[in-house]
């Protein structure tokens, strides 16, 4: 596996910095580790009592639910601190805002179609929750961005290199920021992340977890229309130091707290938000709907006019998701 000259170091570095929390985590890790890895079953909609499952069409998709490694309650310094330290990292991605979303629209980065609600994504590449939730909702989310019907925003965090045994997190997410600051067009990190998240690539945590290659990645890259140049850039680690401070401050965010179930008042991923607006997929399953009737429902927006130019969502660009469960 290529690896750059100072991953080991900075690797050590990172271990270092991140085993004084540890005993801190532990019991909220040990809470969070009776939640993941929900079985997907077919044929049926499979009612889980601890964490939410969302199923349709007899395929039900479980949500792996991951607290951050700082938990917001973890670390001494405050949100107000925390945010401080991510404005202060020396090597950010310019394409990144200053709470770490990356914008896109059919404008191209940085840009929002007008009146088009926003939906925003916070992710970790080996959370199989953000996979099941990705490989559901993303050929629908880039069709209606392609229409101007949404923006997407998204948040890469890397807070899960514990549950893998070469930072597989970071290196993903490292290399998706790098297809971000140097490939003009968003299309191709679009197809890199539904290619990361594939049922066929995306690895198994923890003690299943089986090494992933930089060539690995890279050729996922590549496949995703990425330049063989900006693919063999991807794995210099410059911005590590970056997605620390963003794994630090955005647990700490009190509008991305779960509402409901045995994690309600924390972070996890996946979170959804749509205009700001905290998405419950514990909803979803109260509401016997899948993902992508829900996130319809929540939009405001018909199943046959998804990804018809000049047909808005009813929430437009402000408005709250209109709740799946009580519809308004």
């Amino acid at each position: 596996m290529a690896q750059n000259n100072n991953k080991a170091v900075k690797k050590q570095t990172r271990a270092d910095r991140r085993a004084a929390e540890a005993a801190a985590l532990r019991e909220q890790e040990e809470r969070a580790a009776k939640e993941r890895r929900q079985q997907t079953i077919i044929g049926a909609i499979v009612a889980v009592i601890v964490v939410v499952l969302v199923a349709v069409a007899g395929v039900a998709i479980w949500r792996s639910v991951h607290p951050s490694e700082d938990g917001g309650t973890s670390s001494n310094i405050t949100i107000d601190e925390a945010y401080t330290q991510l404005q202060q990292v020396a090597t950010k991605p310019s394409r990144a805002d200053e709470q770490g979303g990356i914008v896109i629209s059919n404008g191209g980065y940085g840009t929002k179609a007008e009146g088009a609600p926003t939906v925003a994504i916070y992710m970790d590449f080996l959370c199989p929750g953000c996979g099941s939730l990705h490989r559901e909702l993303d050929d629908t989310l880039v069709e209606m961005m392609q229409a101007g019907q949404i923006n997407i925003e998204l948040h890469f965090m890397a807070f899960m290199d514990r549950y893998s045994t070469d930072d597989y997190s970071s290196r993903a997410a490292n290399a998706a920021l790098y297809i971000t600051e140097h490939d003009d067009d968003p299309a191709h990190l679009l197809a890199f992340l539904q290619r990361m998240y594939a049922e066929d690539f995306q690895p198994e945590e923890g003690s299943a977890y089986e090494s992933v290659s930089d060539d690995q990645i890279r050729e996922q890259a590549i496949a995703a229309g990425v330049s063989e140049d900006v693919a063999d850039g991807m794995f210099g680690g410059e911005y590590y130091d970056w997605l620390d401070a963003v794994d630090r401050y955005t647990p700490m965010r009190s509008e991305l707290f779960n509402q409901s179930g045995s994690l309600k008042g924390s972070m996890s991923t996946p979170t959804v938000t749509i205009n700001g607006h905290f998405w419950d997929l514990n909803d979803l399953t109260l509401a016997d709907m899948t993902m992508y009737d829900g996130l319809l429902m929540s939009l405001g927006l018909d199943d046959a006019d998804v990804g018809v130019a000049g047909v808005m969502p009813s929430i437009g660009a402000d408005g709250e998701p209109i709740s799946v469960t009580t519809g308004s």
